[in-house]
């Protein structure tokens, strides 16, 4: 199966699958429905943005007992990265790891055996993860779609699995002030030192981690102000905080954020996701637990993700983040290892088989 699984892969890595390429997003997700030719297919389209979902059945379920979900959507690469080369074990290119090789192997494997199973499997294939998700899964979501679990093949260092990952919250600030000439700067009160004094208690209580952490992190994403004019008191000031929150610590960090903030200053949430926090004694984690062991010969790593997937727009899903091996997502050596897709492959294989009632 790794001479298909590569052959598929190299053929999504050559399409620019990027937000700014709509031809690309609909020749990826052709590419898919040729090799998945005779099997029920629903399309979705929102804002332009095409997604599918394949499944076993003649209707759509009214919830699937598992969904394999892939973004075929890449961040823009260099014009060589969507020429796929091997060197070695590593294939490389735009998408290699983040995540065209782990959906050629989703495709093909749902093309193997979703005649041979005996309950509802889907495939959800979408092209907006990179930027969000809202019109891939998230649409699908809001239109129906569901499942008690979903697999996602996810970047994967060293076959870790992910049952939990952190929630985002985009969140901007706007000082107020009063505007005033510079030279009488005592007149005014300036927004920008306002904001200068929260951002000196926020690094304190959320500093920048030297490594990786399993922890709530603040990143101050952007700072403006309206002022344009070098010899005026700015009267206003704005930054945007990008929060990447662990499980439960939601409500506890927006609290504490506000209780730095002076009363002129109005706080706006953009944007709210979900942490995703399936717990590890679930039925399905411990069934792929079990079979990933046996597998790999060895004791599987479960590891919380600082990055979001598309999971989270299933928060009430038991979601599994599980991918082959591979490095450099969003890098200009961006790879994946091809001996890892078969071992990929069969114990998502075994797997699904498993779950047969």
């Amino acid at each position: 199966m790794e001479k298909q699984i590569l052959e598929l892969a190299k053929r999504l890595i050559a399409v620019n699958s990027t937000k700014d390429e709509p031809n690309g997003l609909k020749e990826v997700l052709a590419i898919a429905k040729k090799d998945l030719t005779g099997f029920s297919v629903k399309e979705y389209e929102s804002n332009g943005v095409p997604s599918l979902i394949f499944y076993n059945s003649k209707s759509l379920p009214k919830k699937f007992k598992l969904i394999l979900d892939a973004h075929l959507d890449v961040v823009p690469g260099k014009p060589g990265q969507y020429s796929p080369k091997v060197v070695g074990d590593k294939l490389y290119g735009r998408g290699a790891y983040d995540m065209k090789a782990a959906a050629a192997a989703e495709i093909l494997l749902f093309k193997e055996i979703a005649a041979k199973i005996n309950y509802s499997l889907g495939l959800q294939l979408v092209t907006d993860e990179e930027i969000g998700g809202f019109n891939g899964a998230k649409y699908q979501a809001k239109n129906g779609v569901d499942a008690e679990c979903m697999a996602v093949g996810e970047c994967s260092s060293d076959f870790t699995l992910s049952i939990s990952s952190k929630g985002v919250i985009w969140m901007a600030i706007t000082f107020r002030g009063t505007a005033s000439h510079a030279a009488y700067l005592w007149e005014g009160k300036n927004a920008v030192y306002e904001m200068n004094r929260f951002l000196s208690k926020l690094w304190k209580n959320y500093p920048i981690p030297k490594q990786k952490v399993w922890e709530t992190t603040v990143n101050v994403s952007m700072v403006n102000t309206t002022n344009t004019t070098g010899n005026k008191v700015p009267g206003d000031a704005r930054v945007q905080l990008d929060i990447r929150y662990i499980p439960g610590e939601n409500e506890k960090t927006i609290k504490k954020i506000k209780s730095m903030l002076p009363k002129i200053a109005k706080v706006e949430i953009l944007e709210y996701e979900p942490a995703l926090n399936t717990p590890e004694d679930n039925t399905y984690v411990q069934r792929f637990l079990d079979i990933a062991r046996k597998t790999l010969g060895n004791k599987i790593a479960i590891v919380g993700k600082n990055g979001a997937s598309d999971l989270r727009h299933y928060p009430k899903t038991a979601g599994l983040e599980f991918g082959p091996i591979g490095m450099g997502p969003h890098t200009d050596n961006e790879w994946v290892s091809i001996k890892s897709l078969d071992v990929y492959y069969q114990i998502l294989k075994t797997f699904l088989v498993s779950l047969n009632r």
